[in-house]
């Protein structure tokens, strides 16, 4: 999946929407608990650019492990700060799971109604 071959293209999307909704996860919850810290530092978006750090990512394609800029959190804002992290940091693996699972039930209807485009036939061909 990871490198600079032809399936490149189609990898892009699927890593800019992961780290994208992991981070927002993280300062979504974050927010919810009562710290406007993500909020004040302009994190609380669905904008890949506020998320994506360029080094991390161009690591990702190099080195296959990458990063995302981490979101801001205040622990004194949060009732039970111990808690409050707690919730922070499993929010943003929570959040690609879901995301996977969804995405997984989206191909899967693709696939089982015949409306696959082109790009996703290639996809599957070249991974089974």
């Amino acid at each position: 999946m990871f490198g600079f071959g032809p399936d490149m293209i189609y990898a892009i999307p699927g890593l800019l929407i992961a780290l994208t909704v992991h981070e927002y996860a993280h300062a979504k919850v974050a927010d919810n608990l009562g710290d406007f810290t993500p909020r004040m530092n302009g994190r609380l978006t669905l904008n890949p650019v506020a998320h994506i750090d360029p080094i991390g990512l161009i690591m990702l394609f190099f080195a296959q492990i990458g990063w995302a800029k981490p979101v801001p959190i205040n622990l004194n804002n949060f009732d039970d700060w111990r808690k409050g992290e707690m919730q922070v940091s499993l929010a943003g693996p929570l959040a690609n799971l879901i995301t996977a699972f969804v995405a997984s039930i989206f191909f899967a209807l693709c696939f089982k109604y015949s409306f696959a485009p082109h790009w996703l036939l290639w996809v599957k061909e070249s991974y089974l």
